[in-house]
């Protein structure tokens, strides 16, 4: 069954979306255990949520629950799969055969659930050549453009040294990559018309870092 959307999708934040991905995880747990209906306030006790948040994020898109029953649990997780666009395959390029690079690209979360890494590139030509885990063969980034056509690429991760990103970035818009999610230490120039992702992990460890700094006058203030 095809959800309706309620309102814009612009106007719908990413906080929003990153609850629905919650969601969606946890609706896949309750049907691996058997679960087949389950209400806004059970699905928040089980998993620590807010029920009223759960409402409040699925009504965005319309109405999936039966007032004094529930959820199914099987057609609520579908719809999400609908609404995140998982039902699509969606092909990812690796840029940067370092260790992260590697890693990521046979990391079993990047190849499921509608995503499924299909190439992985770097500049150096002593790794061109070489098989990774996952059997992935470490292409030339010289051939960005290329493989980012014949193999239809949706999505780009970039994994490479911050001094070289905005140039790869820039590589990729210019090819016709649609998402690129960045690994880079460095803040990239968007464009417009991409949707651009930076995840910069020494952010968190610091933010971390912040929080066991100050901890103690926090839980006065709290």
């Amino acid at each position: 069954m095809a959800f309706k959307r309620y309102i814009p999708v612009e106007s719908i934040s990413e906080l929003t979306i990153n609850r629905l991905s919650v969601y969606l995880r946890c609706l896949q747990q309750l049907e691996h255990e058997g679960t087949t209906t389950i209400s806004s306030q059970e699905l928040a006790d089980r998993f620590h949520l807010n029920s009223a948040q759960i409402r409040k994020d699925l009504a965005y898109f319309g109405e999936f629950g039966i007032r004094g029953v529930g959820y199914n649990a099987a057609q609520l997780r579908e719809h999400l799969v609908n609404i995140l666009g998982l039902h699509e395959e969606r092909r990812v390029l690796v840029v940067g055969a370092g260790n992260l690079g590697t890693a990521l690209s046979h990391y079993s979360g990047f190849n499921t659930g509608g995503f499924r890494i299909v190439a992985i590139l770097d500049s150096d030509p002593r790794k061109v050549g070489k098989r990774v885990p996952g059997g992935l063969v470490v292409e030339s980034v010289s051939d960005l453009t290329r493989i980012v056509k014949e193999r239809k690429v949706h999505i780009a991760v970039i994994t490479v040294p911050s001094n070289s990103a905005q140039k790869v970035y820039d590589e990729l818009v210019e090819a016709g990559v649609q998402a690129v999610l960045n690994f880079a230490a460095a803040q990239l120039k968007g464009h417009p018309e991409v949707k651009l992702k930076n995840v910069d992990l020494k952010i968190h460890l610091e933010l971390l870092s912040f929080f066991l700094t100050h901890a103690s006058r926090l839980a006065s203030v709290t």
